[in-house]
């Protein structure tokens, strides 16, 4: 008796556990182009609008002092004949130091610029985030995959969240 009692546990659990597994696969799943769901976004387009400018502002600064330094190498190679050695020297120093002033100042402005990217784009992404979350929660799905190019999900069917998400934000 107590073999029996045993054995029907086991099946009673073996059952239950299938039963929870097969609903638990049966999760409900939803997909999204992230990519382009945060690129229409206006606080995206807000901040590249802004980094836009910031770079353009940093490439003018750049090539106003690589025009200085052309137009330098250029008086300085006419006058090279006329001039002592040493002052050629001193003058191709004085181009080498303004070289590698332009190197680290692009460097710099590299950094800055990456470091205002990431400054202006983490929010933008962090609200995509939980508005695509808080859609697919408030309509029932368990997963949502981004089927961006490159994301490497390839949809064939199921719900695209992306209308849902673009009423949802409010942008």
């Amino acid at each position: 008796m107590k073999k029996i009692k045993s054995i029907l546990i086991a099946l009673t659990l073996t059952l239950s556990l299938g039963f929870a597994a097969t609903t638990q696969a049966q999760s409900k799943v939803a997909h999204i182009n992230a990519q382009e769901f945060i690129e229409n976004l206006p606080s995206y387009n807000n901040a590249m609008s802004q980094l836009e400018k910031l770079e353009q502002s940093y490439r003018s600064d750049i090539d106003a002092t690589l025009k200085e330094a052309q137009k330098k190498n250029q008086q300085y190679q006419s006058e090279a004949e006329t001039v002592t050695r040493e002052e050629n020297e001193k003058r191709a120093m004085e181009l080498q130091e303004m070289e590698q002033s332009i190197r680290e100042y692009q460097q710099t402005a590299s950094q800055e610029i990456q470091k205002k990217r990431e400054e202006l784009l983490r929010p933008v992404l962090e609200k995509a985030r939980e508005v695509i979350q808080q859609v697919a929660r408030k309509k029932g799905y368990d997963y949502v995959f981004d089927s961006s190019t490159g994301a490497g999900v390839l949809m064939a069917d199921g719900y695209n969240l992306m209308d849902d998400a673009k009423a949802a934000i409010g942008e």
